[in-house]
């Protein structure tokens, strides 16, 4: 009798009840058991399951919508327009955002793979000899050559009779 009241007691409770089924399959079978046209919204969906399984759990509408996006992003149930219908099996396939990959040309047998290079400027090498500065090869110096000292004669007045005239100076 001991042995008895050991074995039920053990292991946790079960969460769900086993004749209930996955969700993804009871989506699925009410999807095809309204057979709307347009596709079937969220509440239509939930209210087909609630009268199908009585034995729901409590936190029946947050495990749908669970199971509903799940599903939406695995490509098993499409959305249009907040209604959920099953994909078109002679439609193409969805394409991601952004261009596609280039194709890969397939390498020969024979050939050996090394590892990528990584990216960025490689370390320097702390034991090679210090290089030697190379010059331009101009025997200018770099960068903005100084400016040159004003001379005194460029500033010589013009003689008193004479009278200047109106706007810049013609270029000597």
């Amino acid at each position: 009798m001991a042995t008895e009241e050991i074995n039920h007691t053990q292991g946790p409770p079960p969460s769900q009840p086993p004749s209930l089924p996955d969700y993804t399959q009871m989506i699925l079978s009410a999807i095809e058991a309204l057979n709307e046209k347009d596709g079937s919204n969220k509440s239509a969906i939930s209210k087909y399951i609630e009268s199908t399984h009585p034995d729901l759990p409590a936190a029946h509408s947050t495990l749908l919508s669970h199971h509903l996006n799940k599903m939406k992003q695995t490509g098993q149930i499409v959305m249009l327009k907040n209604n959920y219908l099953k994909p078109d099996p002679n439609a193409p396939p969805k394409r991601g955002r952004g261009r596609p990959p280039k194709p890969k040309d397939p390498l020969s047998p024979g050939t050996v793979v090394g590892p990528p290079r990584p990216r960025g400027r490689p370390p320097k090498d702390p034991l090679a000899p210090p290089r030697p500065k190379i010059s331009a090869g101009t025997g200018r110096p770099r960068g903005r050559p100084p400016k040159m000292a004003k001379t005194t004669a460029a500033a010589v007045p013009p003689p008193p009779g004479v009278k200047r005239g109106r706007g810049r100076p013609p270029k000597v």
